[in-house]
């Protein structure tokens, strides 16, 4: 048992480096469950760890290839090594690797994806240019739940260097300038007192532009717990952009609210991204969305969506939404900001589908639906707000999403 115990702790720790969220405390519930499963069945075995260290169905395939890998494969070093070697796809439409086995072959090796590959001779090998691609292009459309170690640590720099442009608009204040309506006869007189009154210079009025308010509210289930982690390093950074950083307020919400804006503004990204984690207790648990946006409208509405605040959902929608409450919950929402953006990760897929009550109960809601993976997502969110183009693609979308 104690040969079974170390091994069941190395297994742990893989499928934490792999990117699951497994702690000391779900080794400990794996060794219990292995006493009531007993050893005789590997599908009991299997089965039992499967339901202690595992959260969600996303997790089920990278535990499958690690528990098939650690626990019976005699050639484990050179497969696992073999998914650590570049994968090309060619012009023809060959497939790649998928990337979910590199994330676990860097935790099985974690030093062998920065060695680098010995010469198979003294042949010199030349590339065609027209092949070559940028590292950092790459890794702009890479999933990031699916990516390694050394891609996720190099992503959160890029991500920590994005901004999110937002295109002004237009107060009921005015200010004088060279462009508007009316005149500003004070400004005027003012200017022709200055030279002497024999001049009266024409000073018009214009309205005052500002950059609306940015209301966030990111979803920390299970199913959303890596992109939100990410999402974190994206929103420290426009919320300490500059003088915009007082106009972005943070919400995350699992099973109840919490506002973490306080703690974004902190200046190092690591401490602040520690204090969330240490101030959001249902982080990676369980998601209500039609309680916690109640909870949003009753506590926070009037507070934060004054002054045409735009709003940024990021979920997934799979909740069951239990007597219309979602539903109702999103129209208060949307009635309170004049645009609502939905960043959904599931949108990555070609197939999907607005099958899931929660995602039908909220699609109509919406002024935009866009996906939230990768890198480039982000940055097409940026042209999206900067463009400030409200509800142009809010029909399609829906009509294509509800049809399917």
């Amino acid at each position: 048992m104690t040969h079974l115990a170390n091994n069941i702790v190395h297994f742990a720790r893989i499928l934490r480096a792999s990117g699951l969220s497994i702690g000391p405390d779900r080794v400990q519930d794996a060794l219990y469950a292995l006493t009531l499963s007993g050893l005789d069945h590997r599908d009991d075995v299997k089965a039992a760890l499967a339901a202690v260290l595992t959260k969600s169905i996303a997790d089920r395939p990278i535990f499958d290839e690690a528990f098939r890998i650690f626990w019976r494969d005699p050639d484990l070093e050179s497969k696992v090594r073999a998914m650590l070697l570049p994968q090309v796809e060619s012009r023809a439409g060959q497939q790649k690797a998928p990337m979910a086995n590199r994330r676990l072959a860097a935790a099985f090796f974690p030093h062998a994806a920065a060695k680098p590959v010995a010469p198979m001779g003294t042949q010199e090998i030349q590339f065609d240019a027209a092949l070559t691609f940028s590292p950092e292009e790459r890794l702009r459309r890479a999933d990031f739940d699916t990516m390694t170690t050394e891609e996720w640590a190099e992503a959160r720099k890029l991500v920590a260097r994005l901004r999110l442009p937002m295109a002004e608009i237009a107060t009921r204040r005015f200010v004088s300038g060279t462009r508007g309506t009316h005149l500003d006869f004070a400004a005027s007189l003012r200017q022709s007192l200055r030279n002497g009154g024999d001049v009266w210079p024409l000073i018009r009025r214009q309205p005052r532009t500002r950059v609306p308010p940015l209301v966030v509210l990111a979803d920390v289930s299970g199913s959303m717990e890596r992109y939100t982690r990410m999402l974190l390093y994206f929103l420290h950074a426009i919320s300490n952009a500059g003088s915009r950083a007082s106009r972005v307020e943070t919400f995350l919400f699992g099973t109840r609210l919490t506002r973490i804006t306080r703690e974004l503004h902190h200046r190092d990204i690591d401490q602040a991204v520690a204090k969330v984690e240490d101030r959001v207790s249902d982080w990676g648990g369980g998601t209500r969305i039609g309680p916690c946006l109640k909870s949003f409208n009753y506590e926070w509405s009037r507070r934060v969506l004054a002054q045409r605040a735009t709003v940024l959902l990021i979920t997934d929608g799979l909740d069951r939404d239990d007597g219309g409450v979602l539903a109702a919950e999103m129209a208060r929402l949307k009635r309170a900001t004049p645009q609502l953006i939905w960043l959904n990760p599931l949108l990555r897929y070609e197939g999907f589908e607005a099958k899931p009550a929660g995602v039908r109960a909220m699609l109509p809601y919406v002024d935009r639906f866009l996906p939230v993976h990768n890198i480039a997502s982000l940055t097409e969110l940026g042209r999206v707000l900067a463009s400030n183009q409200r509800g142009t693609q809010h029909g399609t979308d829906r009509q294509l999403y509800a049809s399917r």
